[in-house]
């Protein structure tokens, strides 16, 4: 198990410089019966009519920050594919290289006011409900890193793949900045790898590499960086024979109980979330790691 501190939620200094130096994307072409259904500077959205098969790619550079805008845009790419009935499944993957996600943008905590936190943080609450309970198949196909709201994201889906690379992590690393990762967020790493992992996780704010993630069950499969994506498709398209009526009861069975948790408990957490981010104590701390990640920047 390792414990690595180079690293956070919207981490751009030390990712960015990562990620530009970083090995090419591996692309991998799904056939000529393509729709391409989104070209946003942030998300595109490809779905393959052959096989039902949507590949969303984050392409918001350098790192895949999650600011508000991009949780807005990835909530109205979900709710459009969930409604599409030629859509089958859902594959979340980067077009970023050796990064998936690093996680929430810190500028949208940082010295912008309760209201613009609080629909900041409604918007995090959103992408989580609607992976989390999402109708069709989802797996992540994440070729590169994935921290704290990165590594939520792939956690919601049906299943995680992972590039078979020490180098990459992923975990929950809210705790080196200061941030409580909030329930839902521990519940959903607790119906993954259980309550002892879920607790050392959250407390040290530990990213695991590949080879960890795999043994504690954070992700599923590790494959080569170049098969990441087309393992994903392939494993998708098996699942995809199974009767989706079953399979979506199924899932929702398992986590309709998470997911009315926090529904029945939503404006407390955007109000606990608020106060907690906006005291100046928290924004004190916020503004020296800004700053620290200037002087390393530089």
């Amino acid at each position: 198990m390792s414990f690595r501190k180079n690293s956070g939620i919207g981490f751009l200094s030390t990712l960015s410089g990562g990620c530009r130096h970083g090995r090419p994307y591996a692309r991998s072409h799904l056939g000529s019966n393509n729709r391409n259904m989104s070209t946003s500077s942030k998300i595109k959205v490809e779905l393959d009519s052959s096989n039902g098969i949507a590949v969303m790619k984050f392409q918001n550079p350098p790192v895949n920050s999650m600011g508000l805008d991009f949780l807005t845009e990835f909530s109205i790419s979900l709710e459009k594919l969930e409604l599409d009935k030629s859509c089958r499944g859902v594959i979340l993957t980067s077009a970023q290289p050796r990064i998936f996600s690093a996680g929430l943008d810190i500028m949208d905590m940082y010295g912008t006011g309760p209201e613009h936190c609080g629909a900041f943080w409604k918007a995090f609450q959103d992408i989580w409900l609607k992976l989390y309970s999402y109708s069709k198949l989802t797996i992540a196909a994440i070729n590169g890193s994935g921290f704290a709201g990165g590594c939520l994201m792939a956690m919601c889906c049906d299943y995680r793949i992972m590039a078979d690379d020490p180098r990459y992590a992923i975990g929950l690393n809210e705790t080196q900045l200061g941030i409580v990762a909030p329930f839902w967020l521990k519940d959903t790493l607790v119906n993954i790898v259980g309550h002892r992992t879920t607790e050392l996780s959250l407390q040290m704010g530990i990213m695991y590499s590949a080879p960890e993630a795999l043994k504690i069950g954070l992700v599923d499969q590790l494959v080569p960086e170049d098969k990441v994506l087309s393992t994903a498709t392939n494993t998708l398209a098996k699942w995809l024979t199974i009767p989706g009526h079953a399979q979506e009861i199924s899932k929702s069975m398992m986590r309709k109980p998470t997911v009315d948790k926090l529904l029945a408990n939503r404006e407390a957490d955007v109000k606990n979330f608020v106060d907690f981010v906006t005291k100046d104590s928290n924004q004190k701390y916020l503004e020296m790691y800004l700053a620290a990640l200037k002087k390393k920047k530089a």
